[in-house]
């Protein structure tokens, strides 16, 4: 087939990454997202970019150095504290240091968007279900009542991806960690002694039950994780909502009762409400049996914890699939050449992190030389 319809459902870096990659090379995509447009939603905190992933995406997007310009190599600083705010390790990463700079997710999405054909992304499309043969063609139900035909589905849609449900019936597990997110704004001026605690990077601290990561983003925001090992239902269990902060405060700086008042600022300065966020895993291994007219990349293929690999395992995937639709006859040869490649990787990186959102809250000192909890 010499121009397959090719659409990808989820306008998050791997999807976009991917899109961007098959135009460089000529090849027409689609992109579908949920979203009314851009601007709906915040896209996240911080992340970090790896030379041997992320970057090697970025640079197959020809984005490579755009977005070393937008990155903050100054985010790469990393402080682990113990409970009573003492300093155990302190990295200052090097002038030029180029391994994993940060950079915003919302800059990141906006450097990517920028760079395709315009119109290329449908804003507003909620897929419903995908149907049609699994020999294809494919029928893209969208919750607007709408249809649309493709030969190939990317599922870059994310934990609860739709996509995925049209070849796994695997469904994302509760971790038993749970993080609950708090903001600080302006905080050079309004929360100075939070600032010089976290520094340029992240600080992180943790007692084998509770653990604290915050971490600096652009636009002197800091970001702040308060992770617990709790039910997932946790909130409502105490009769509250994330709307009732106060409360939710309280309950916090109880539970945190014996940390430093300092770490404990973390907890009760924030600007605003709190955000809940469950950690989800997929099972492992998540493997499912061959498609020629579905993909999965990303969180849609192996939702792992976030230990800072879920961005760049999507972008690695995206610009693998794109390049692999790009060299093959078929379709079907480049889905298999790219799961090939994908799964077994995947694979062995999900059971590396098998559990390890247990590692968040562990008080021995992680190895920073790695991928350590960076990156959420």
């Amino acid at each position: 087939m010499s121009t397959p319809r090719i659409a990808v459902i989820g306008a998050g870096p791997g999807g976009l990454t991917c899109a961007r990659i098959l135009q460089r090379h000529g090849v027409t995509v689609t992109v579908h997202d949920r979203d009314p447009g851009p601007g709906t939603r915040n896209q996240g905190g911080t992340l970090d970019l790896h030379a041997d992933n992320g970057q090697i995406a970025l640079r197959e997007a020809g984005l490579l150095e755009e977005f070393f310009a937008l990155s903050r190599p100054e985010g790469q600083e990393m402080r682990q504290l113990d409970p009573s705010g003492a300093t155990l390790f302190h990295h200052v990463p090097e002038e030029g240091e180029r391994h994993k700079p940060e950079i915003d997710r919302g800059r990141l999405r906006d450097l990517l968007l920028g760079s395709l054909q315009p119109g290329t992304v449908n804003w507003g499309r909620a897929l419903h279900a995908v149907g049609g043969p699994d020999e294809g063609p494919r029928q893209l139900h969208f919750t607007d009542g709408t249809t649309v035909e493709a030969d190939l589905v990317i599922g870059a849609d994310g934990a609860w991806s739709k996509v995925r449900q049209a070849v796994s019936g695997a469904t994302p597990r509760y971790s038993g960690v749970s993080f609950l997110e708090a903001w600080f704004d302006d905080v050079e001026t309004r929360h100075p002694d939070i600032a010089g605690l976290v520094g340029q990077g992240s600080a992180a601290a943790a007692d084998g039950e509770r653990g604290l990561f915050a971490q600096r983003n652009s636009g002197d925001h800091i970001r702040v994780y308060i992770i617990q090992r709790v039910p997932v239902d946790w909130i409502s269990a105490e009769g509250l909502t994330t709307g009732d902060t106060d409360a939710l405060r309280a309950l916090l700086l109880e539970r945190y009762g014996d940390w430093s008042p300092r770490l404990r600022r973390l907890i009760a300065d924030n600007d605003g409400r709190y955000v809940d966020r469950p950690i989800f895993a997929l099972p492992v291994p998540h493997v499912w049996e061959h498609s020629p007219t579905v993909a999965l990349l990303g969180d849609a293929a192996h939702l792992m914890p976030p230990l800072g690999v879920g961005v760049n395992l999507a972008m690695l995937d995206a610009c693998e699939l794109a390049l692999a639709l790009v060299r093959h006859e078929t379709v079907d040869d480049a889905v298999r050449a790219y799961e090939k490649t994908m799964l077994p990787r995947s694979t062995e990186t999900a059971r590396l992190l098998d559990g390890a959102a247990e590692h968040l809250l562990s008080t021995e000192l992680p190895d920073f030389t790695g991928d350590g909890p960076h990156g959420h």
